[in-house]
């Protein structure tokens, strides 16, 4: 395969990755701008904001307000509620004549007329006609009227009565306070208000007596948590707040809110962006709800038991000056909500959060820009991931995607905390992790298939680890035939058919198994490709599939490694009276033909070549000359760290020129002292040999086997002499031996 063709296919997969991640961002971007809805992206955005939420918010009370409770102490000492209304003005009487607070609002609606007392007056009328008896129950009568009673305690005071809306088609009751717009204020805004159908109001005594009132609806979103509050609902062409900005006049002053505004966004969005009371702005979203700045869990703020309040039993410094929300807690009066700090939080505290998010400018701004931001986030992340990930490397490509999900917090975060303002955080996340693992696992099946690919070319010649590499980059790995440099070895089993006529086929089985595989991975170890066993015989070659510069030193280290692992095997095969085993071993370094060759009915990943041949013959010389292994000089000259001796200079059959062969040692320092000086005594005497000095070579020859009377090659040198003695070589003679037979 060409360069061209491999950058073609790999600029193929590449486009490949970029265009499906392409498509992810685009679902991307369509949810970011509202063509297309997914509940997924929803949930994972609300959760990211009640992640935060929790991480920032300061766990601790505002000073200025406090919670007058309808707890269980107080529905055990004052009754079951609802209670009678002359409890209620007496509760509101002490709030503001006792314990002077600022404020007061009402989470709770009077929507029913308290009349049990003047029932009871108009019952005694008609069974008592005396004038007296009359004149008594008139003087009475005021006091019986809770209703009035109440109506009279709320008059001049900043009390807020809440109420309700509904959106279904109910039948409304009570008396709604005066709108805080009307529609002639929002002309020309494009905002979706919250509209409502029916409302559940106060008693018109009451609601004409208080400050005014607002509605305690607290709208959860699709999940079910409460994150929002409208500030404004729309009523028949009327615009009605919420109890906590009416609670935010009653303090800030009645007339401080100023008219909408109604802006026009860089999107070209007319909206209500904002509310302006006392100099203090309200963010409001599309829906003109605000988002409830939570300061912590259930009960943050300071709670005070309603029947103390009416008993006098709180000491004055806990009330005096404070905004007050009257409220309830208790279980059985069902005013719980799920909110992202707690899945039963009473709902007065809602209103109080929102209240404390008024008076401390801390509630959170979710713009309309805030979408644009986050398609603006959404796109730049993505083309950039998209330019760059195929490229890069896993490592790199993790380190980059790590930096940028860190980055994109970091700025959101920063933009939460010291701007107020909410940008979408889980979306670009989302997309960076989408695109890193698209592209991971797209490079991962690639590679997997490739792996797979190699493994079946080449996992019966190579070893797992070259597999494992080749896999990286298959596209530069074929069995396409080519000519390389490479190094070939062949090694044999000594007098194997005498070793199998001793044995019975299961043990000889078994024991070439054990042999082979023992053989077999001292050369996966060291790099090489197994080309094929013939019979006893092994072939193996280094330098392909995949290219390596020291292929003659690899081979070198395994042809020793295998005599050593064979010494061992050898303990092994005694103790079950196996023969021992020797083995020769012939390695040749050189150009060589390496590639799928055969037939049409079989073909082998093998190498071919003069070269190869080599390798062969000098396995074949290693019987002759009583040697382990042998190496032609081509390996031996690239090689380091490893001692040879040098053992004749040969011509063998079908070459036309001399070779010098050597016999590999051991390693460097690890040879002995007597193995080197006969090493050098030996090279000496091939110097007397190619000098024709019979006498002195035979000398030094004699001395060697006299010390080593089972060395083959001293006894072959000396009989090779005695032979010259009789019959010399030809004048001109160069010292080399000519083999006459393969």
């Amino acid at each position: 395969m060409s360069n061209w063709t491999k950058q073609l296919k790999w600029k193929t997969r590449q486009h490949g990755v970029r265009l499906l991640c392409l498509l992810i961002m685009a679902l991307f971007l369509l949810q970011a701008k509202g063509i297309v809805r997914f509940d997924f992206f929803d949930r994972l955005e609300n959760i990211a904001y009640d992640v935060r939420l929790r991480l920032t918010m300061p766990n601790k009370d505002f000073p200025g307000i406090a919670i007058v409770d309808i707890d269980e102490k107080s529905l055990a000492e004052e009754g079951r509620w609802p209670w009678g209304r002359d409890r209620v003005a007496l509760l509101v009487s002490q709030l503001f004549d006792k314990y002077h607070v600022s404020a007061a609002g009402f989470d709770i609606v009077f929507a029913e007329p308290d009349d049990g007392g003047l029932k009871i007056l108009k019952k005694l009328e008609q069974e008592n006609s005396s004038k007296d008896y009359l004149e008594t129950l008139e003087k009475i009568r005021p006091g019986l009227d809770h209703d009035k009673l109440l109506a009279n305690a709320l008059a001049g005071k900043p009390v807020v009565l809440g109420y309700y809306f509904a959106q279904d088609n109910r039948r409304s009751s009570g008396k709604l306070p005066a709108p805080l717009f009307t529609g002639a204020d929002f002309k020309g805004a494009e905002t979706d208000f919250v509209t409502a159908r029916s409302y559940g109001a106060n008693l018109p005594i009451l609601q004409q007596s208080a400050f005014g009132g607002g509605d305690f609806n607290d709208l959860p979103d699709f999940d079910g948590i409460t994150r929002r509050v409208p500030m404004l609902i729309k009523y028949q062409g009327n615009y009605y707040e919420s109890l906590s900005l009416g609670l935010a006049r009653a303090v800030l002053g009645d007339d401080m809110v100023q008219p909408p505004v109604v802006s026009k966004s860089n999107t070209g969005y007319s909206s209500v962006e904002w509310l302006e009371v006392g100099g203090q702005k309200i963010p409001l979203d599309e829906n003109a709800r605000s988002l409830i700045p939570y300061r912590g869990g259930e009960k943050t703020f300071h709670y005070i038991s309603a029947t103390d309040v009416i008993h006098g039993r709180v000491k004055a410094k806990e009330l005096a000056g404070k905004i007050v929300l009257v409220g309830t807690s208790a279980t059985g009066l069902l005013d719980l909500r799920a909110t992202p700090v707690d899945e039963t939080f009473p709902g007065v505290e809602i209103h109080a959060n929102m209240l404390t998010g008024i008076l401390t400018q801390t509630i959170k701004q979710l713009p309309p820009y805030s979408a644009v931001v986050n398609i603006a986030t959404l796109f730049i992340v993505g083309m950039l991931l998209i330019a760059f990930l195929p490229k890069l490397s896993v490592v790199k490509a993790t380190l980059i995607v790590l930096a940028g999900l860190l980055f994109i917090v970091m700025g959101n975060l920063a933009a939460w905390k010291y701007g107020n303002i909410v940008i979408p955080l889980a979306s670009p996340m989302l997309l960076t992790i989408s695109l890193f693992v698209i592209d991971m696992s797209f490079g991962y099946f690639l590679e997997t298939r490739a792996k797979r690919q190699i493994s079946e070319l080449f996992g019966q010649y190579v070893p797992p680890k070259l597999v494992d590499e080749m896999s990286r980059n298959p596209d530069m790995f074929d069995m396409k035939s080519e000519s390389r440099e490479m190094t070939v070895m062949f090694s044999d089993i000594r007098d194997f058919t005498r070793i199998s006529e001793g044995l019975d086929p299961e043990s000889l089985s078994s024991m070439i198994n054990e042999y082979l595989t023992a053989m077999t991975k001292v050369i996966y170890d060291h790099g090489g490709t197994v080309d094929k066993y013939i019979g006893d015989a092994i072939m193996a070659f280094w330098g392909a599939p995949v290219h390596n510069t020291s292929h003659a030193q690899d081979s070198a280290l395994a042809a020793m490694e295998m005599h050593e692992v064979l010494r061992n095997l050898n303990v092994r095969f005694k103790a079950k009276d196996w023969p021992e085993l020797r083995i020769g071993i012939g390695i040749n370094s050189g150009l060589m033909n390496v590639g799928n060759m055969g037939s049409s009915f079989r073909k082998a990943y093998t190498v071919m070549g003069d070269s190869v041949n080599l390798a062969s013959r000098l396995e074949g010389l290693t019987k002759y000359y009583g040697a382990g292994a042998l190496v032609s000089s081509d390996t031996m000259k690239a090689t380091n760290g490893i001692v040879f001796q040098e053992v004749d200079r040969v011509m063998v059959k079908g070459k036309i020129e001399p070779l010098t062969i050597y016999q590999p040692l051991g390693y460097a320092g690890k040879v002995g002292e007597s193995e080197l000086r006969d090493a050098a005594m030996f090279e000496k005497a091939l110097e007397f040999y190619r000098l024709m000095d019979w006498d002195a070579c035979l000398a030094i020859l004699k001395a060697l086997s006299q010390a080593k009377p089972d060395k083959l090659l001293y006894s072959l040198y000396i009989e090779r002499i005695a032979a010259f003695i009789d019959h010399p070589p030809p004048s001109g003679w160069n010292g080399v031996y000519a083999f006459q037979t393969k």
